[in-house]
């Protein structure tokens, strides 16, 4: 195997040690090979009309100047006519003139036309690529350009292309022109015709808006562009203007219509073929199709079949044409335009890509347009032709879209699958701009992107054309006064919404497919639906609304489908495939069903639809209800309007039992539409035919006209309907089952229904005709049909009726003919119960009711008074018993006694004798003897209640419905009180309620009275009345608290708050007890028991166990919580401090400050703690023994020395300490201790707690070290400055050890700042001021270090020779920490003054400064060389740069090109050098030549850049020891030092690492130990440099095992286990069993993966840390924490692979 070749280090070898050659180009050559090669016809005119649109012209004149033939003489003729026939074929091209109005060129436009592939580097124009000019070479040699006040000539020198420039005179026209002298003589006049339709479309999409093109001095064409004003399409909302890849969006849509207008000699018409031949050639015929062919396609109705007749036509035409060229013609075209706002949103690396390719960045906005043609414009198009009889020319053939095409400023060959122009002047085409690049990454991502946004703006354009076709068919429909839209209405539109849907029906595009695949997905995609507007049988909805007809459903017509025309349509039949359209459904047709009725006729067509379905079951019986119970059908029965609703229909009409030309019920569905469907059928929609029995129902309901039925159908009034009905009645009377008669009797007795003589009468006042005993009775007639025995059950009559006798015995006995004829003077009452009694059996139902309502019997007279007794019902009358007559009611009078089991007691019970009084009765009688003192009397009703109670049925009545007060109440004879008023419960009358007298007490139940009041009733005598006393509350309160299980939230809100309590006897309030001086308290605000703690400031009480249990259930407590302590303390801060003292009230300070994040919600509470002067402070006061002492020792006091000595200890035993309560702003939070002492008798300090001191300041105190001001002096520098750099080093090496285990959220300044802004240096002295602000008080100290900020804005720390430690950890700690503590300041003391070998035997890291230190001298020694080598490469360099340019030269001349070749193509032949010098690793880059480079080499001062290898090495090198020690992150993998020259290493082979995995996953085991200790470790992976496996530090505890089929070890972390966590194992298990039981199962099926065992699986939880998992001794250790954030909810929703997949991965890693 041949050995590997590493090719990048020889081309790095090259480069830095080869010569430099420049690349040369022939320019004829690239001009004639590539640059003037475009394949389009018109590119010369295309590329200089697109460069006068980015002038911003306006107008293009195109001139063609001519050459006279030399052999063909010229016409002598002055027709000219003839003259430009020769000229067309006799003439050849001398030149084409070119001129536009835009801008003048500028200095950059002159420099970019000499320089190939340099574009215009304005992104807003469509120049890119800078060649397009040169597309004028393929056809001219020499062109020559003017434009403003100068012009530009190209001319060539050999294969070398030259120019110059000229300066204009001020009277020189101003417009820029281009020259083109052609190069071949012989060139033709070109086909006017293309010529023309290029120009027509060059007009389409650029901002020109006029083209003249003249030939010689005739002007063959003028074209003229006029834009009608735009407006703006409403985006809706449910359409995302954003692209998927979310580069771009649509921000704005603006619609305009535009006219192009064409005047144009016939000449263009004209056809050279047809010349001296009489047919035209084939090429020709099908390169110019007419005017008419064109027109063809827009209008309906201009089509040819014939060709042949076509082709006579032409030549008819040809002929016209030939006599009269110089004649004009005009056309004009009407077009819409919708053209697109579009916001480009693109990265930076992006842009970058985009402008390498280019050579302009990609533009923040751009535009993209679409073109169409609508049904109305087409047609105005060709009636504004100027003569529609001769068309023969077909100038807008390129503009009219009945191909679409992508148009970058001019059409392309790419078409865009729909018939509609795309201009997309930001799309980036291929070189020759005749299709779209989507090759390029980058270009394709861009290009793709703006398809996709003219995917969204098409959708735009159709959702404007349909909300144009919606106002048309509504104003259509508002014209027509009609509600909604007819189908004609509808029609008309037809044709018009063919030719949009044929606009924008995609197809395949060409020859890209993918293009028109990308705008038709954007097109459906860019809605939140894919649902469009269509039009639809009810106007335009959206498409999700719309349903296509698969059946004749024409009771529906309100349902909106897609008319007929469009069912085949590409449009609609892309929507079915997407399914947004579907056929008419169920729901389709019950929704229409719900929203109209319909007529007779559609309901003819739907029920035998319905029932039809139904029976073959294609519609489940539910949904048959369901349409059903949702029709409602207008029609007309016997020239009445009525609705019916088959809802309600539950009956069909069957003929052979009711005819058809009865009345029938609205439940029942007429015959006549009906008659047609089957029985099956009709019973399959769940209707029965109509029986007899309801029928008459209905008859009998309808009585009166309550049903609207006319009054001769009314069978109580009308005798004839009722002679018609009963005989249909007796005809089916056999037939019908014993329970339908008797509802069939029910019916008819009840009502006059049977016709007599006198009239319609009930059948029980009817008699049969044998009935004659009276004249006047009412007798049947009319029935002959009719069976007897159906009028017996009926109740006609064939006896008199006793009543009737009755009657007339009464009105014989009260007339004169009673004294005549003696016949019944002698009946009295008794002998008429007596007869009554011996014919019961017989008399009828309605006699009986007759009986019950006429006074017949008297009542047992009281007085011997002989007046005529009175009269009275029966029901009136009570049964003559002696207990009824002592209770005063009316006796029936009965000779003798009454037996009531005899037939006339039997009779008279029926009549209603009453045999007891009615329960509200007696209580009448009891209220009235009571009231009158007759207790006697009550006492007998009483007794008769209670001894009744059962046996009359006195306990089936509601006591609640008593109003009358008639209970004696205990206590007072004369009360009464009702029963719901008065209780049994005697407890009850401490609030003042009537309770029971107590000889009633066992016959409360019979009264219903209650034990207890309603509770509510309670609570507001409570409220009302609350007790005076402590005596009367302990009581009440005892009471409610026996019924405390009644109270609901709402009462004991109530209660709570509510001052019903009074306050209790204490110490402070001696008169509690007496009622002139009761203060009451709510509930709430009330504490429980005797308050040792806080009975001083809040209000306690005890009424006993029981009372005290209703209070705590209406909100009393036993003790106040921290807001109410806040609220009292702010409110009477001295008393509190005065009743507590100081321990107890520092103890409610920590109380509150541990509640402070709550207590802070509470703004106003928080605004007063704030204020109110109850926080502790204390001030220590030094003993005037102390401060004489330091006058005599001759000091100030108030700038004494703050250099302390062992008296000091002494001196603390003569301070004194006094406590103060202040506000926050008054008290200061001692941060420095030395200060303090300094300044202890100005400063009221805040309690020396780190809770309370956090609380101070979040209350508003400052701290010690704010208040100072302090004054540093500074001696000068001392000369020996030696020690700075290793006491400088020392510094930072031990900061980053001290900063190393801080947490980052404490950390002001890592190391790094540290090494770039701290700087050292000795001074002789140094002194430090302080003194308070705002007083004179001022201390002098002297200090070995201080940090002061130096002239660069750094640090300087000063050093006296004598530093200490101790002030330089003091001096630096404020720059490492945000808030230090003494304890950190005396741990960064140790670490300063410690050697680093003592660290590291105390265990700290400190290998990597060890390695440091001996790689810093390499590393310079290293640098130093390369620099060395660099320069001398850089002279020899420079030295054969030259020479070796000129070799190259001369060789490049002295190549013969191969055929076809490009003149810079390589030598083949040429040798490749073999003996060049391998490269080194790290090349040293081109250092700067300037001023200063030159000065410090003459001065032989080397020059210290280092190369970009050399500084990446020393980067890396210096980001390493930054990180001292290091933990476990990716910025140490990347930073990770390299060496300078990298030495070969060993790679393992992959089958060696497969071994040793498989040996790693045998060789695991479980941790057997309670705990995991170990420190971090880092190893290098030899595989990648880029990475390395990293072991992090670890102290966990063992708490227990999962509950899972393998049981898992759990381990916690130990710090979770000390403040502030302060969790428990039995606190994390509790919280998260489920969840771990989840993550072990997760993680034993990754175990199962890789065949590792399960015991070798352990979970641990850490709260902080990057630790995800880590292998210790073979055991695999699994972070819990992240398991819980990143998977656990989608475990808990059974979703595991996400899971799986990531801790398998994580398994991978640690077994790897």
């Amino acid at each position: 195997m041949a050995p590997y070749l590493d090719y990048d280090a020889l081309r790095a070898q090259t480069i830095g040690t080869g010569s430099d050659e420049a690349v040369t180009v022939n320019t004829r050559a690239l001009i004639d090979k590539v640059l003037a090669r475009y394949s389009g016809e018109w590119t010369t005119l295309r590329e200089l009309i697109q460069n006068a649109a980015d002038a911003s012209a306006k107008k293009v004149t195109i001139r063609l100047e001519t050459t006279p033939s030399s052999t063909v003489a010229a016409p002598q003729s002055a027709d000219p006519s003839k003259r430009i026939r020769h000229v067309l074929l006799h003439h050849t091209l001398k030149s084409s003139i070119i001129e536009n109005d835009g801008l003048p060129f500028g200095v950059a436009d002159w420099a970019r036309l000499k320089k190939i592939a340099e574009g215009n580097p304005d992104e807003t124009k469509i120049g890119a690529f800078g060649v397009g000019f040169y597309s004028v070479f393929a056809d001219c040699e020499e062109p020559f350009v003017s434009s403003g006040k100068e012009a530009l000539a190209f001319y060539w020198k050999g294969d070398a292309l030259f120019t110059k420039r000229l300066q204009l005179p001020d009277t020189q026209n101003s417009n820029t022109t281009f020259v083109l002298p052609m190069r071949n003589a012989t060139s033709p006049v070109p086909q006017l015709l293309s010529l023309c339709q290029f120009l027509a479309s060059s007009l389409t999409f650029v901002g020109l808006e006029s083209i003249e093109l003249l030939l010689d001095e005739w002007k063959i064409l003028d074209l003229k562009k006029v834009t009608a004003p735009s407006f703006d399409l409403e985006i809706p909302k449910s359409i995302d203007g954003k692209t998927r890849e979310g580069l771009m969006k649509v921000t704005k849509v603006t619609k305009e219509a535009a006219q192009i207008h064409a005047r144009w000699l016939k000449v263009v018409e004209w056809k050279r073929s047809f010349t001296g031949s009489t047919e035209p050639s084939a090429k020709e015929a099908h390169s110019t199709p007419s005017l008419r062919y064109f027109f063809s396609k827009i209008a309906p109705g201009v089509t040819n079949s014939n060709a042949e007749k076509t082709a006579r036509e032409e030549r008819a035409q040809q002929d016209a044409i030939s006599d009269d060229l110089m004649g004009e013609a005009t056309a004009t075209l009407f077009l819409h335009v919708n053209r697109a706002s579009i916001q480009t949103t693109v990265s930076q690396k992006f842009s970058s890509e985009l402008e390498r390719a280019t050579k302009k960045p990609p533009p923040k906005t751009t535009t993209v347009s679409l073109l169409t043609a609508s049904y109305d414009e087409h047609i105005a198009s060709a009636s504004s032709t100027s003569d529609p009889a001769r068309i023969t020319a077909d100038i807008f053939t390129s503009v009219v879209p009945t191909r679409g095409r992508i148009f970058i400023g001019f059409p392309t060959n790419q078409t865009t699958g729909l018939q509609a122009h795309i201009s997309t002047p930001s799309v980036i085409p291929t070189v020759e701009r005749e299709s779209i690049d989507l090759n390029n990454r980058f270009i394709r991502t861009w290009n793709v992107e703006l398809l996709r946004a003219a995917g969204i703006v098409a959708r735009l354009s159709w959702q404007g054309e349909m909300s144009t076709l919606r106002d048309k068919l509504l104003r259509s429909a508002n014209a027509s006064n009609n509600t909604g839209l007819t189908t004609e209405q509808v029609s008309q539109v037809i044709p018009e919404i063919l030719f949009l849907h044929t606009t924008f029906a995609f197809n395949e595009s060409t020859p890209l497919s993918e293009v028109g695949t990308l705008v038709e997905e954007a097109f459906w995609t860019c809605g939140k639906q894919m649902a469009i507007d269509i039009l639809s049988s009810r106007g335009v909805l959206p498409s999700s609304r719309v349903r296509c007809l698969s059946e004749d459903l024409g009771f529906v017509q309100g349902i909106p489908v897609v008319p007929e025309p469009l069912v085949q349509t590409s449009l609609i039949k892309r929507l079915r495939d997407y399914g947004v359209i579907t056929d008419v459904t169920i729901s389709d047709i019950k929704s229409e069903l719900e929203s109209r009725p319909l007529d007779a006729s559609q309901l003819q067509r739907f029920l035998p639809w319905v029932a039809q379905k139904s029976r073959i079951n294609e519609i489940d019986s539910a949904m048959v209800q369901s349409l059903l119970g949702m029709t409602v059908v207008n029609c007309t029965e016997n020239g009445i309007d009525r609705l019916l609703f088959l809802g309600q229909m539950k009956n069909f009409l069957n003929p052979s039992k009711i005819p058809a030309d009865m009345p029938i019920p609205l439940t029942t569905m007429p015959f006549k539409y009906t008659k047609s469907i089957p029985r099956a059928d009709l019973e399959a929609l769940g209707w029965d035919d109509l029986n007899i029995v309801p029928w008459l129902k209905w008859l009998v309901e309808q009585i009166g006209g309550k049903g609207g039925l006319p009054p001769a159908y009314d069978i109580t009034q009308s005798a004839s309907f009722a002679c018609t009905l009963l005989p249909i009645l007796s005809k089916q009377w056999d037939g019908l089952s014993q329970s339908s008669k008797a509802t069939v009797t029910e019916l008819m007795t009840s009502r006059t229904t049977i016709p007599t003589k006198l009239g319609m009468r009930r059948p029980a006042e009817s008699y049969f005709s044998s009935v004659k005993v009276f004249d006047d009775l009412p007798v049947v007639v009319g029935l002959h049909s009719v069976k007897d025995k159906m009028l017996v059950a009926f109740g006609v009559r064939k006896t008199v009726d006793i009543g009737v006798v009755l009657d007339r015995l009464v009105a014989f006995s009260n007339s004169d003919k009673q004294a005549t004829d003696g016949k019944a003077g002698h009946w009295n009452h008794v002998d008429l119960i007596t007869y009554l009694a011996s014919v019961q059996q017989d008399i009828p139902l309605n006699d009986i009711k007759r009986l019950r309502t006429t006074p017949i019997c008297p009542a047992e007279s009281t007085s011997s008074s002989s007046t005529s007794p009175k009269w009275y019902l029966v029901s009136e009358l009570f049964e003559p018993e002696d207990n009824l007559r002592r209770l005063d009611f009316p006796i029936l009078q009965w000779p003798g006694p009454l037996r009531m089991n005899s037939a006339e007691g039997k009779l008279l019970t029926l009549l209603g004798l009453r045999s007891a009084p009615t329960y509200l009765e007696l209580i009448d009688i009891m209220a009235s003897a009571a009231a009158s003192g007759d207790v006697a009397r009550r006492d007998r009703a009483m007794g008769y209640l209670l001894n009744q109670y059962h046996l009359k049925g006195y306990s089936s009545f509601d006591s609640k419905t008593v109003v009358t007060p008639y209970l004696p109440i205990q206590g007072s004879e004369k009360r009464l009180q009702i029963p719901q008023r008065c209780f049994l419960n005697e407890q009850n009358a401490i609030l003042g309620f009537d309770i029971l007298r107590r000889d009633l007490h066992p016959h409360a139940s019979k009264f219903g009275v209650q034990f207890n009041p309603p509770i509510t009733d309670c609570i507001e005598r409570l409220i009302e009345n609350p007790p005076p006393t402590h005596r009367n509350a302990r009581e009440i309160f005892a009471y409610f608290a026996s019924r405390v299980i009644e109270l609901d939230s709402s009462s004991v809100t109530r209660i709570g708050e509510t001052a019903v309590v009074p306050l209790a006897k204490t110490k402070h309030n001696e008169k509690a007890d007496s009622s002139d001086s009761v203060r009451y308290l709510a509930p709430k605000d009330c504490f429980l028991g005797d308050g040792d703690k806080f009975a001083d400031i809040f209000d306690y009480v005890d009424f006993g166990q029981d009372a005290n249990v209703f209070l705590l259930k209406c909100g009393s407590k036993h003790e106040p919580n921290t807001q109410e302590l806040a609220a009292k303390v702010i409110r009477e801060p001295a008393r509190v401090y005065t009743s507590l003292e100081t321990p107890k009230y520092l103890d409610l300070l920590r109380n509150l400050a541990s509640a402070w994040p709550t207590l802070k919600k509470n703004k106003a509470l928080a605004k007063d703690m704030k204020a109110a002067p109850f926080l502790l402070g204390y001030r220590e006061l030094v003993s005037k023994f102390t401060r004489r002492s330091s006058t005599l020792s001759g000091m100030n006091p108030s700038e004494s020395s703050s250099t302390y000595t062992d008296a000091d200890e002494d001196e603390d035993d003569a301070i004194v300490r006094t406590a103060e309560l202040a506000c926050a702003g008054k008290i200061t939070v001692v941060n420095d201790m030395i200060s303090y002492a300094q300044f202890r008798e100005h400063i009221l300090a805040a309690p020396m707690e780190e809770v309370l001191e956090e609380f101070y300041i979040n209350l508003g105190s400052s701290e010690l070290g704010d208040l100072l001001e302090q004054q540093h002096a500074i001696g000068s520098r001392l000369n020996d400055q030696s020690l700075v750099p290793n006491l400088q080093r020392r510094i930072i090496e031990r900061t980053r050890l001290y900063l190393y285990d801080q947490p980052r959220e404490t950390v002001s300044h890592d190391s790094k700042w540290i090494e770039k802004n701290l700087s050292l240096a000795f001074v002789r002295s140094i002194s430090l001021r302080k003194s308070l602000k705002g007083t004179n008080i001022r201390r002098n100290q002297p200090k070995s270090a201080m940090l002061s900020y130096d002239k660069q804005g750094g640090f300087l720390l000063n050093l006296t020779p004598e530093y200490d430690f101790f002030e330089v950890a003091q001096a630096l700690i404020g720059l490492l920490l945000k808030k230090p503590k003494p304890q950190q300041i005396m741990m960064l003391e140790m670490l300063l003054g410690t050697d680093l070998h003592k660290l590291k035997a105390k265990g700290y890291n400190v290998e990597r400064i060890l390695r440091q230190k001996a790689t810093e001298a390499r590393v310079a020694e290293e640098q130093r060389r390369r620099q060395v080598e660099q320069e001398q490469q850089e002279l020899r360099s420079q030295e054969t740069a030259q020479k070796e340019a000129e070799m190259q030269n001369i060789r490049d001349r002295r190549r013969h090109p191969l055929p076809g070749g490009f003149p810079e193509s390589p030598d083949p032949k040429s040798p490749i050098p073999i003996n060049t010098p391998m490269p080194q690793v790290d090349q040293p880059v081109q250092k700067p030549r300037g001023l200063f480079s030159k000065i410090s080499k003459t001065l032989g001062i080397e020059d210290r850049v280092k190369p970009a290898s050399q500084d990446g090495i020393n980067r890396g090198i210096n980001n390493s020891a930054d990180d001292a020690p290091p933990p476990y992150s990716q910025q140490d993998i990347t930073n990770r030092p390299r060496t300078p020259t990298p030495q070969p290493e060993t790679v393992t082979q992959p089958h060696q690492l497969q071994k040793n995995l498989l040996n790693a996953i045998q060789a695991s085991r479980p941790h057997g130990s309670r705990a995991v200790s170990s420190g971090p470790a880092v190893t290098d992976v030899k595989e990648t440099h880029s990475y390395c496996d990293s072991k992090p530090a670890a102290d966990l505890v063992y708490i227990s095992e999962t509950s899972t089929s393998s049981p898992v070890r759990v381990y916690l972390a130990r710090d979770l286990l000390s403040a502030p966590y302060s969790m428990t194992s039995a606190k994390f298990l509790a919280s998260n069993a489920t969840a771990v039981n989840a993550f072990a199962g997760i993680l034993l099926e990754c175990a199962d993966i890789f065949r590792l065992a399960r015991t070798a699986v352990h979970v641990f939880y850490d709260a902080h840390g990057s630790t995800i998992a880590f292998n210790l001794e073979k055991a695999m250790f699994f972070n819990y924490r992240y398991f819980e954030n990143l998977h656990l909810e989608k475990v808990q929703q059974r979703d595991k692979s996400e899971a799986l997949v990531y801790w398998a991965v994580c398994m991978a890693h640690e077994l790897a």
